[in-house]
C-alpha cells in the first residue's frame, strides 16, 4: 500500500519515513524541531520564495535544510531533543528523498527548462536547444509527466499552502493540543480546500481524534467544530500570514 502510495504520489517522500515524521509530529507538533511542518514553509515569513517553493520539497528543502539543522541542533542544546532522536530527523530529512522524489522533481524541472527554452527561443528568434540526451529522457517521461506529476503538483501546492497555515508552529507550548492547529476554511480557500480534500476544514479534528479516518472526519465536521469552538480552537485566524505561523503575536 505504501508503495503505490509513493508512485502514485511520486513528489512527496518515502512514505516510509513519512509515517515516523508523522509520529514525531503529533508528538512534537509546533515546536522548531517539527521537521514535517517545517518541510513544507511552516514557520518561514511569507514571501515571492515561500509561494514559489510551497510544492517543491527538493530545491525548496534546499533552501531551509541549513536553518532547519540549525535549529535542531540548538533544540539538543536546550535539553528540547535527544541527540539520537535529533540524528534520526536530520537523515530523515535527507533519505526521505531518495530516489523516488527527487527522480519526479527532476523530471518536473526537466519540463520547466524546455518551457523556458521554448520562451526564450521564441522572444529572442534563437535556436537554443537541450542537449539531446535529456530530450530523448523528455519525450519518453511525458505520459508521466502530464498524467501524474503536473496534477501532483497542483495537489502539493493546495495540501501545502492549508496545512503550512493551519498549523502553529515556534511558540507552541509542547503537548497543548489547543495550540497546535486551528480550522482554516476562509471563503477564499475553497479552490484549495478542493484539492486536498477540504484538509483546512477537518484536520484540527485530526489533532485530537488521531486515529479518524479522512472521510469520517469530514462527515463528522459539523459538530466537531462546535466542540472546537467550544474549546477555544480558532477560526480562520488569517493574523498567521504575518506571524510566520506563530500561535501568539510576535513583539
Amino acid at each position: 500500500m505504501l508503495f503505490l502510495i509513493w508512485i502514485l504520489r511520486p513528489l512527496t517522500i518515502n512514505p516510509w519515513i513519512r509515517r515516523q515524521l508523522h509520529y514525531h509530529h503529533h508528538k512534537y507538533s509546533g515546536t522548531l524541531h517539527d521537521v514535517e511542518e517545517r518541510g513544507v514553509t511552516n514557520g518561514e515569513k511569507w514571501s515571492v520564495k515561500r509561494f514559489l517553493l510551497t510544492a517543491d520539497l527538493v530545491i525548496g528543502g534546499l533552501f531551509r535544510v541549513r536553518s532547519l539543522f540549525k535549529d535542531i541542533k540548538q533544540e539538543v542544546k536546550n535539553g528540547n531533543l535527544k541527540p539520537d532522536l535529533s540524528h534520526k530527523l536530520r537523515q530523515y530529512s535527507l533519505t526521505g528523498l531518495i530516489p523516488v522524489t527527487i527522480i519526479a522533481h527532476l523530471l518536473v524541472y526537466l519540463l520547466l527548462s524546455s518551457l523556458l527554452l521554448d520562451l526564450f527561443n521564441t522572444s529572442f528568434n534563437t535556436g537554443l536547444q537541450l542537449p539531446v540526451f535529456l530530450t530523448t529522457i523528455l519525450e519518453y517521461c511525458r505520459p508521466v509527466i502530464y498524467i501524474i506529476l503536473i496534477p501532483n503538483i497542483l495537489r502539493q501546492f493546495c495540501l501545502h499552502f492549508i496545512t503550512s497555515n493551519l498549523h502553529y508552529i515556534g511558540d507552541v507550548e509542547q503537548g497543548n493540543v489547543i495550540e497546535q492547529t486551528q480550522v482554516l476554511n476562509v471563503w477564499w480557500t475553497f479552490p484549495l480546500q478542493v484539492f486536498c480534500f477540504f484538509f483546512g476544514w477537518t484536520h484540527a479534528i485530526h489533532h485530537f481524534v488521531v486515529n479518524e479516518t479522512f472521510y469520517v472526519r469530514h462527515l463528522a465536521r459539523k459538530k466537531a467544530h462546535e466542540v472546537l469552538r467550544q474549546y477555544g480552537i480558532r477560526f480562520n485566524d488569517l493574523g498567521t500570514f504575518s506571524r510566520a505561523n506563530r500561535f501568539k503575536e510576535q513583539p
